[in-house]
């Protein structure tokens, strides 16, 4: 979708989503029900011990699509194209470089998410969120006093305060945590359980993650499904 035109009130926001071609990819579309790239419809697996549908559990992630959030959405500031987003981008992605990022089930409160294994590697996607929203942040338009006021109004950190009022948003830099979203927020403890079992039995399969790119992912109009727009490359890896 690289020729895709987007209107004034499309959201935009860099994300990593593993490689097409991966069983990651395929894995992680299935679940959710949707390929956010071609747009195609998946069905989606039942793991055992759920008395609902899967798809009962994963609508508030389906409209995302499968992604770990590096900068959140965020809409343009006076002035900037997305073409400036891309450009800007695809400048920033050459400035990474590839790793291999192990990662395991587990619950984030009421949710289910695929977390960094090891502290290594929350510290390097933690480096890779931070430096791409340094690189990209002037691009972002100011958040309303509307929707500022709203964000404030939950409970959030001192920390977190300060953070959304600088950067629009409570959870970056030391307050980032990567995290593969995997289901709504669900009240039910054994649907919780028996969602993060099944993922613990798919990810030894599937290996670690390949953080080698970024998605510049797009929310056309308030509410509609996410699109990934346009995977920029990060530089090759060096050989060890």
């Amino acid at each position: 979708m690289s020729g895709a035109a987007w209107n004034a009130g499309a959201r935009f926001a860099v994300y990593y989503a593993p490689s097409r071609e991966s069983a990651w990819w395929r894995a992680g579309s299935t679940w959710l029900g949707r390929d956010a790239q071609s747009g195609e419809h998946c069905e989606p697996p039942q793991p055992p011990g759920l008395k609902r549908a899967l798809k009962e559990l994963t609508e508030a992630p389906h409209r995302y699509g499968w992604h770990g959030t590096l900068v959140a959405p965020f809409r343009l500031a006076q002035g900037v194209t997305q073409d400036d987003v891309l450009a800007a981008t695809r400048a920033w992605a050459l400035m990474q470089r590839g790793f291999e990022l192990p990662v395991e089930a587990a619950t984030l409160g009421d949710f289910v998410a695929l977390r960094p294994a090891n502290q290594q590697g929350e510290a390097a996607i933690r480096a890779v969120a931070s430096s791409a929203l340094q690189s990209l942040g002037a691009l972002r338009a100011r958040p309303s006093a509307a929707d500022l006021a709203r964000r404030l109004a939950a409970p959030l950190s001192e920390r977190q305060r300060a953070l959304l009022i600088e950067w629009g948003y409570p959870y970056v830099f030391d307050e980032f945590r990567f995290h593969m979203t995997l289901s709504s927020s669900l009240a039910d403890a054994d649907e919780r359980a028996a969602l993060v079992a099944w993922w613990r039995q798919q990810t030894p399969l599937l290996g670690p993650l390949s953080i080698d790119h970024a998605a510049l992912f797009v929310e056309p109009a308030p509410g509609e499904p996410f699109i990934l727009w346009e995977r920029v490359p990060f530089q090759t890896r060096e050989v060890e």
